[in-house]
This record gives structure tokens, sequence and C-alpha cells, in this order.
């Protein structure tokens, strides 16, 4: 079964490049607005814009499904921010039932995500002050009487910072009650102010950072000293050594730590429970590549071997299924995905294809733009590849003529199982023509009836290039490793909003 439910008919509609577009069904829709979505510009909506559109489709859709979304998108998408929007809108809208409690219960995975859920709702319900948020929904206030119950004092003391709602309003609005004398400890700490500072990377070096030295070489050696106590004390988590590999680095700590660090960074298990979306690995690797260290080819090759333990997860196809693999390079693409970040859609579509076809036996790659040109793939060195073919912007052009990757193959008389776009789907025929992409796939189900199609939506704006319900068209949006799953289940021939309705709550 694929996208074929609450739909009669199909509307068709203009992209934002002026071509044949099909709207979406309201899951459809807003799984994809979600799993795409940094709360930020994108390059045809502003980022209150998109807020304004999920807003929309949560009315417009089945409380439970919007329940199950906000707990897949932060358990399997590992997205932070869009989860607590969706709980706090759908507080608005489904009220006499435990769906909303159950929900934020889902979606809270760390302490600050109890204020920052708070925060949001003053926000969304235009509460001015704190004191206002005491006419807090009964269901959320329920909900976050059990988040408070699932942290340590560790836990609270490292997010306890003074922010627009901090961790003792939210005790005073919410009012919970503590599953055992040791946890009504813990609260009676934050009401008074006198949660034990926690031992983490940013008090230690921030206490450092406010010490006295006699000259810079003292100082120097007081940071290389703390950053290898941090590393050897095993309080350094995954996220925090990845994002402070420049500072390591040029602290010049021992061979030991650089090594414990290496270790780590391709631990198997470590990368797995580090939950980090692939294109974090690619922001690290961009940053240092400058650093001048005789480490650095070894962290390179750490950081290569964290993004083949996401890609050793994706169940590929054998040397039996041809695959073709086709990444959108337009202009469009050119479009970070949050304010602060320097990754793009380009990078992302990049790095996703190559994940995948280094999983896959017997595949075409390639990019698009105004032209397709197909360029094969090494099966490892992914982050050095995505590099590379950066180096090739401009090489086939600007435009998003996709419908070229299917003409390719009908002039060839190609027959392949499966082709996957990575892109933001505003395909189109930048030279004037009529091509479409419907119609080049159309003609290419008549030449081979058994292949499939795969759109990999990238940026989630709601409009898709060819009808899902039919010829074996599928969509898939998102960031994280996790849209391979979603990949699977359409190999057993589900889709990705099923896989969400089976969320448990």
């Amino acid at each position: 079964m694929k996208f074929n439910f609450l739909r009669k008919e199909n509307k068709v509609v203009m992209n934002y490049e002026g071509a044949k577009a099909y709207t979406m069904t309201p899951a459809e829709e807003l799984y994809s607005a979600v799993v795409t979505t940094g709360l930020s510009n994108a390059t045809y909506e502003k980022g209150n814009d998109r807020l304004a559109r999920i807003q929309s489709l949560i009315q417009k859709n089945d409380p439970e499904f919007v329940a199950k979304l906000a707990v897949y998108a932060r358990k399997d998408m590992y997205l932070r921010s869009i989860p607590l929007v969706l709980t706090t809108e759908l507080a608005k809208q489904a009220s006499g039932t435990d769906l909303v409690s159950k929900t934020v219960n889902g979606v809270i995975q760390r302490a600050d995500e109890i204020t920052e859920l708070l925060a949001y709702y003053q926000l969304a319900n235009e509460r001015t002050e704190t004191k206002k948020l005491n006419k807090l929904s009964k269901q959320i206030q329920k909900g976050l009487v059990k988040s408070f119950n699932k942290f340590d004092e560790y836990q609270f003391a490292k997010y306890n910072r003074k922010a627009e709602v901090t961790l003792k309003d939210a005790l005073f609005l919410v009012h919970p009650k503590a599953k055992d004398e040791n946890q009504q400890a813990i609260f009676n700490k934050i009401v008074n102010d006198s949660l034990e500072t926690p031992y983490t990377w940013e008090v230690e070096l921030s206490v450092l950072g406010q010490t006295k030295f006699a000259d810079e070489t003292e100082r120097k050696l007081a940071f290389k000293n703390k950053w290898e106590e941090l590393i050897f004390s095993n309080k350094l988590g995954y996220m925090a050594t990845l994002r402070n590999l420049r500072n390591i680095l040029e602290a010049k700590v021992s061979s030991d730590a650089m090594y414990k660090v290496c270790n780590y960074l391709s631990d198997e298990k470590a990368v797995r429970n580090s939950k980090q979306l692939p294109f974090r690995f690619l922001a690290a690797y961009r940053e240092l590549k400058t650093i001048d260290s005789p480490y650095l080819s070894s962290i390179l090759e750490a950081l290569e071997d964290a993004v083949m333990v996401s890609a050793k997860n994706i169940k590929g196809f054998g040397f039996d299924t041809s695959v073709v693999i086709a990444a959108d390079v337009s202009g469009s693409m050119q479009q970070p995905v949050s304010p602060k970040s320097k990754v793009l859609l380009y990078d992302i579509g990049l790095l996703m294809s190559m994940m995948l076809q280094s999983q896959c036996k017997n595949v075409i790659s390639g990019m698009f733009g105004d032209t397709w040109k197909r360029v094969p793939m090494p099966k490892n060195g992914i982050l050095r590849n995505v590099d590379a073919f950066y180096k090739r912007e401009g090489e086939v052009g600007y435009s998003t003529n996709g419908y070229l990757v299917i003409e390719d193959l009908l002039n060839r008389r190609e027959k392949v199982d499966k082709v996957m776009l990575f892109t933001d789907a505003q395909l189109w025929d930048s030279n004037g023509g009529r091509n479409s992409f419907e119609n080049s796939w159309n003609q290419y189900k008549s030449f081979n009836p058994n292949a499939k199609l795969y759109i990999f939506d990238l940026a989630g704006y709601g409009k898709q290039p060819l009808d899902v319900r039919k010829n074996d068209v599928y969509l898939i949006a998102g960031w994280s490793d996790k849209i391979f799953d979603v990949l699977n289940a359409l190999e057993d021939r589900k889709s990705a909003v099923e896989m969400i309705k089976k969320v448990v709550l």
C-alpha cells in the first residue's frame, strides 16, 4: 500500500518553478514538512511561513496521527524543536483525552526540553509573561509531571540555564509529584537554586576561561591539561567531542588523548547511541580540513568510519537489483538546513545518495541540474567524496531538469529496477520545452513496467512532481539515516505514513 488513502481526487497545482505538480494528502504533507525542517528559511519559504503551514496542516490532520508524528520525529528522526511545536499545537485542538500528555512524555528526552516546551507554549499562546503560563493546558501539565521524574540531579543541573523559562519556573508551573524521596530532594534543590554544579566540559572550560594566567604559555598548558582530563574522564559526550574536535586539535593534547578520541568517534556502539544526523559528520569534517595537525588524517578517517556505521545499517540492494541514484545539485538546493548551519540541502542530497550507493552492488550514480551526468561514486570515503563532488558545483548547471535522468534511460533502452532522486522536488524543464518528469516516467513505465521510482524529498515544500498513488512512485522525506528504514518499509509495501501510524504512544 502506498499513499493512497484519504484522497478521492488528485489536485494538480504548480510548483515554485511553474511546472505541473500534485498536492499531497494532509498526512503526507505534514510528514514531509516536519521531517525536513530546521525551522529555518528555505529557498521558497521563510521560517515563519513554514511554521504557519505546519500549524495549519496540524488542524487538517487526525490528532492521533499528529501525536505519533511528533514522537516519530523526536525518537526516529532525532529532531528536537519541531516535536515540541507539534505537541503544543496539538494541545490547542485535542482535549478531553490523554493523547497530549502521552505525546509530551514521548517527545521529552532531555531535561532542557521541559523548559523549551514551555517557552514555545508561551510564544504560541501569546503569553507575554512567564507568570501567565499558569493557565497551562492540563494535558501538557500532566505530561510534564511524568517528564520531571525522568531525570536525575546531574541531568537537571546540566541544563539549568538562565533562559526565558527556567527549571524553577517550570517546577512551580507544573507541580510535579516526586516518585520517591531522592527525587523530592532534587526538586527542592531546583527551588533553592542549590543543584550541584555538574562536571561538564562547558562548566570546566568556563571556569578555566575566567582564570588569570601569568602568560600565554601557562594558559595554553592549562587548556591542554583540561581537554586531556575531560577526554579521559569519559564525561565528554559524543556530540561534545564531535563539536570540539577543532579545540582539541588546537590544544595539542597528547597522543594518548588523540588515540582515545579517534577510537571513540569511530566506535560503532558510540555512533549508534549518539543519534547524530549524518550531516553533522560532514560539518565536522569540513571544519577540520584547514587545521595543521599531525593527527588530522586520523581524525578525518575516524569521521569516515562513523558515517560508514550509519551507512552499514542501510539495507542496500545486491548485484541482482539495478539502481539509479541521482543527486539534485540545482541552485535551489544551495540552501542551509538552518540559519546557523553551513550545511546545505545540496550537501545532504550528495551525502544521502552516497551513503545509499555505498550499500548497492549494481548502481548508476550521478548528478543533475541543467543536464544529467553519470558520475561513478566510490564505495568508501563518503565525506571525502561529498567534498570532491561539491567542488564540481556548476558542472551540470543550476536548473532542476530531473526528467533528463529518465530520458537518458529511455535513449539507452536501459532497464533498471529502481530510480532514486535526492531532490527538493522542484522539477521542471528549463529549456522551454514541455518535457515533464511525469511524462518521462510514464514513457519509461511503458518500456519497463517493473521499474520503481523513489523521490527523497529534502525540502518538504508540499508539492510533488507526479502522482505518488500510481505507477510505482514513492515519496520519502527527511535528513536522518532513518529515511532508509522508510525505504525498507516501502519495499514491504508500506508507506511512511503507515509507519508513523504504528508508533506506540
